[in-house]
């Protein structure tokens, strides 16, 4: 199936494929292709990031196929719980169908978390700096992934007259929220935010995560707004998803708050925290001769050598005033 998608404002368009190629009778749709490819990113970015976090790749990679196994469950689950309509209910073989569509990104994040997360923790992992690095890879998996909305042409929002508004049959050729590019757009700048965050900020294991769910919560909260699509809460007339994400946006600034004064790092993130954990040795100025952590003790004053003197020196007159000899009597 294709596509003609408009974006009128901005004079574009463009004829877009569902299907990337065919084996057989067999097709392997674009969608599927770009979130593999938006995981594959992911995990190399995570590869090469376990040095510096200090978090051995080998056992590491275990949790990544957990997590990987648990998301594709969990994405699906989420979205036949939340489904309008008894569909499942009455023909449950249905919910092996995952390849006509049909998942949920906070699904696929909370199986990700809930099963590499204990993979890693049976694996003797730090949970928390594993789920820092792995923030990263997901941001990076998720400003990929979302262009897999827009080969399918759906995840769209309503109708706008911004000069970056979208038309194609599937909007009813009327110009609408591209929302697949907002969340691709948000997630790359929280990458990018995040990583150096991470890198040169981080003052505990696990803030880079708190961070992370603080962010996609709040951005994915305003795009969720504009979402024709959203699945609804079955009691009450609510987007899941809006609700989800404020929930994590909540739940993440109290955590920030409460861990605010933590200083606990088993690998990169501030020099100063480094440092007084002895990852790092501590930085001397060159200057003052002090370290950056002890700067403020006072430099112990030079001695004076008192054993040693220049060699071909007499011994040096004693200079003090002599008391006057007394005369000798007559």
């Amino acid at each position: 199936m294709s596509h003609i998608v408009e974006f009128p404002g901005l004079g574009l368009r463009f004829t877009v494929h569902e299907v990337a190629f065919s084996i057989g009778s067999y097709h392997i749709q674009w969608y599927g292709v770009i979130l593999a490819l938006g995981f594959l990113m992911g995990v190399l970015y995570v590869s090469r990031m376990v040095k510096t976090m200090n978090i051995d790749m080998n056992r590491l990679f275990d949790a990544i196929i957990v997590g990987l196994i648990g998301s594709i469950v969990c994405a699906r689950l989420y979205y036949v719980a939340f489904y309008p309509g008894d569909k499942y209910i009455k023909n449950p073989i249905e919910i092996l169908k995952i390849h006509d569509g049909g998942i949920a990104i906070y699904g696929s994040l909370i199986g990700a978390l809930l099963f590499g997360g204990i993979m890693a923790k049976l694996r003797k992992l730090r949970v928390p700096a594993v789920l820092d690095v792995a923030s990263l890879g997901f941001l990076i998996g998720q400003a990929i992934g979302r262009w897999g909305n827009f080969v399918n042409q759906e995840a769209f929002g309503g109708p706008t007259l911004l000069p970056w508004g979208m038309s194609s049959d599937n909007t009813g050729n009327i110009a609408v929220h591209p929302c697949f590019l907002y969340e691709s757009l948000l997630c790359a700048l929280g990458f990018i935010l995040l990583h150096i965050f991470n890198k040169k900020y981080r003052r505990y294991d696990g803030q880079t995560f708190l961070l992370y769910i603080v962010w996609y919560g709040a951005c994915r909260f305003f795009i969720e707004g504009t979402r024709t699509d959203s699945l609804m809460l079955h009691v009450a007339n609510l987007r899941v998803s809006q609700v989800v994400a404020a929930a994590s946006v909540v739940v993440g600034l109290i955590l920030l708050f409460v861990f605010r004064h933590r200083t606990s790092l088993s690998g990169c993130g501030s020099r100063q925290v480094m440092e007084a954990v002895g990852l790092v040795k501590p930085e001397v100025d060159p200057e003052l001769g002090k370290s950056t952590i002890f700067g403020d003790l006072p430099l112990e004053a030079p001695q004076p050598d008192l054993e040693t003197q220049d060699e071909g020196e007499g011994p040096k007159e004693d200079t003090a005033p002599k008391e006057p000899e007394e005369k000798a009597e007559e």
